[in-house]
């Protein structure tokens, strides 16, 4: 079973979060990991987005 990893900012716009997927994507090894199975951008009940995704 895998679960989700929750990157650690929520953000205002949904383009915001869309551009952190995106290098998430790209350059995901800076931050520790080496292949994300799938990335998604997600609404918090408060009405941010935040990103998460399966390592």
């Amino acid at each position: 079973m895998m679960n989700w990893v929750y990157f650690n900012k929520l953000y205002r716009t949904k383009f915001q979060a869309g551009c952190l997927a995106k290098r998430l994507e790209q350059d995901g090894w800076i931050y520790g990991f080496d292949r994300m199975n799938e990335i998604e951008i997600f609404r918090s009940r408060r009405g941010k987005y935040g990103v998460r995704f399966i390592p």
